[in-house]
C-alpha cells in the first residue's frame, strides 16, 4: 500500500519513511504530526506536542490490549513508566492523555526527552541522508528535496508545499501509516488475534444482543443455572455476559468465550484472566449443556457457527462426551491464556 500520488511533491519519499523501521516511533510521530496539522490547523509545533501525541495515540494498544512493541522500543517502556507514575487511567481518551502530558510538562519531560534525540531527525531520512543532527537541521531549513518539515530548535515547521496535501489526504495517510504499523506489530505479536483492531480505542463495543438471546433461551429452557464464579443462581435476563478470556485479548464476542455470570463479577474480574485450573471445567460444562440443548431445539441456528472456531463440525461437537468436550476447550484456552499471561495480563483473584 502506497501513499496517494501528487505530481508536485516527492510523495515516493514519504512512502519510504517506514522502511527498515526497528521501533514504532516513526509511525506514531507521523500520526501525531498529522493530527496537529489537520485537526489543530497548525503548521508550527514543538517536539513536545508531537511526542505527547505519540504517547496518547499508543496508549490503548499498550495499556489495554498489552501489545508488544519489541525489546528495543522505548515508547512502550516510557508509557508504562508514565502510567505508573501519574496513575493515568488506561481507559483515558487520547485527547485527555495528551492534554495532561503537556499541562504537566515539567514533570513529564523526563520521560519524553528520549524521543527528541533521534526521531525528528531520522524521520526526514528519505529526503535528507542522515549524517549528524546539525547537518539535518541545516538542510531541513532549506527544505532540501522538498522535505516535509524544517527543524528549528525544538520546533518543526511544516513545508508550505505539503500542507494542502496532508489536509486533503489525511484519512488515507492515517490508514497508510496504520497499515504499516499493523505489519510491524503483527511480527512482534504473531499469536495475538486481530492486531489491527487493537491499534485504536473503539468508539463503541459491538452489541451482545444476539448472544444474550442465545443464553436467555437456554436459561429459560432449563430454568436457571449456577454462576461458575460465585455459585449463585442465574435467571434469564438477570445476569451479565462475561468474556471468559478478556475481550481486550480476544477482541471478539463469539459464544464459545462467553458465559452468563452474576452481576457482581464483571467489575471485579475486569480484563483479568480466569485461573483455568479452577474455572475451565465448570465453564466447559455449562457451554456443553447449552450447545446440546440449543442445537436440539434448532440445529440451523446460525449463532452456533461461532463454535466452528474450536471444532470442525457443530453436529459432531454436540455428540462429544463430557471429557472429550472439555479437552476441546482445554486445547483452545490453555495456549490462549498462556500467550495473554506472557503479554502481561494478570490472573483474577476473587
Amino acid at each position: 500500500m502506497m501513499s496517494p500520488e501528487n505530481i508536485k511533491l516527492p510523495v515516493t519519499r514519504l512512502s519510504q519513511v517506514f522502511k527498515n523501521t526497528t521501533a514504532t516511533y516513526k509511525f506514531y510521530w507521523f500520526v501525531a504530526l498529522l493530527d496537529i496539522v489537520v485537526k489543530e490547523r497548525k503548521t508550527k509545533m514543538s517536539f513536545w506536542e508531537i511526542i505527547a501525541g505519540m504517547v496518547a495515540e499508543s496508549w490503548y494498544p499498550i495499556h489495554y490490549f498489552k501489545l508488544s512493541f519489541g525489546k528495543s522500543d522505548s515508547l512502550f517502556d516510557k508509557s508504562l513508566e508514565i502510567q505508573n507514575t501519574f496513575q493515568i487511567s488506561i481507559e483515558s481518551d487520547k485527547e485527555k492523555i495528551k492534554k495532561y502530558l503537556l499541562e504537566n510538562l515539567n514533570e513529564t519531560k523526563r520521560f519524553l526527552r528520549i524521543f527528541t534525540i533521534n526521531v525528528p531527525y531520522r524521520f526526514l531520512s528519505p529526503w535528507i541522508k542522515y549524517t549528524y543532527d546539525d547537518d539535518v537541521v541545516a538542510k531541513s531549513q532549506r527544505f532540501e528535496n522538498n522535505c516535509l518539515y524544517a527543524i528549528c530548535g525544538d520546533d518543526i515547521v511544516i513545508n508550505d508545499n505539503w500542507v494542502d496535501y496532508l489536509t486533503e489526504q489525511y484519512s488515507i495517510l492515517r490508514d497508510f501509516t496504520f497499515w504499516n504499523l499493523t505489519e510491524f506489530l503483527q511480527k512482534r505479536n504473531p499469536n495475538v488475534p486481530d492486531v489491527p483492531s487493537k491499534l485504536i480505542k473503539p468508539i463503541q463495543r459491538d452489541s451482545l444482543t444476539k448472544q444474550r438471546q442465545y443464553w436467555n433461551t437456554y436459561i429459560e429452557t432449563v430454568g436457571s443455572l449456577s454462576c461458575i464464579y460465585t455459585g449463585k443462581q442465574i435467571f434469564a435476563r438477570q445476569y451479565d455476559l462475561d468474556h471468559f478470556v478478556p475481550w481486550s485479548f480476544v477482541s471478539h464476542n463469539l459464544l464459545w468465550n462467553l458465559i452468563p455470570a452474576d452481576s457482581s463479577i464483571n467489575s471485579s474480574k475486569s480484563n483479568n484472566l480466569p485461573p483455568l485450573e479452577k474455572y475451565l471445567r465448570p465453564f466447559a460444562n455449562v457451554q456443553q449443556k447449552a450447545i446440546k440443548t440449543l442445537y436440539k431445539k434448532n440445529p440451523n441456528n446460525t449463532l452456533l457457527e461461532d463454535y466452528l472456531i474450536v471444532y470442525d463440525s457443530v453436529s459432531d461437537l454436540v455428540k462429544l462426551s463430557e471429557p472429550d468436550f472439555y479437552n476441546v476447550f482445554r486445547r483452545t484456552f490453555s495456549p490462549m491464556v498462556q500467550i495473554a499471561e506472557n503479554m502481561g495480563f494478570k490472573y483474577w483473584q476473587q
